[in-house]
């Protein structure tokens, strides 16, 4: 699995006009799913995320992971960081999760989240969605598990 962290003052995801997902300081999380993931790797990766120290204490140092700096996580499913892109003009999605284990490890990574305590708000899985975030730093990272 591969999350995308990119700190933000505010993210939100709107579908079809509607707002159906709004944080603000915290950490907007796209979720990608490979075919080769299991529920232990949403347990693993997720567990990295929540521990991954990338918000300021109080000397402007990244030293606090998401619960010590009472941020919230947004966290949306996408597709495309599984795409294969070592060679030619145009993504293979070979690598992806077929959609119904993508959707349910999406939702376990969620639920995992949700119950060590943090503030979680989420996309759609399969949805066209419009995110909008204001990154803050710009900091983002790249996890895998």
């Amino acid at each position: 699995m591969i999350a995308l962290i990119q700190r933000v003052t505010k993210a939100g995801v709107v579908i079809d006009g509607e707002n159906i997902a709004e944080i603000g300081s915290g950490a907007l999380v796209l979720v990608g799913v490979r075919a080769a993931d299991t529920k232990a790797n949403a347990e693993k990766l997720c567990q990295r995320l929540l521990g991954y120290r990338v918000f300021s204490d109080e000397n402007g140092k990244m030293n606090l992971d998401i619960q010590q700096s009472n941020g919230s996580l947004l966290l949306v499913p996408q597709f495309t960081l599984a795409a294969d892109t070592k060679s030619g003009r145009r993504p293979g999605f070979s690598t992806a999760a077929p959609p119904a284990i993508a959707s349910q490890l999406f939702d376990d990574f969620c639920e995992i989240a949700k119950a060590a305590g943090t503030d979680v708000q989420r996309g759609r899985f399969g949805a066209d969605m419009a995110v909008s975030l204001v990154n803050d730093g710009p900091v983002t990272f790249w996890l895998e598990a």
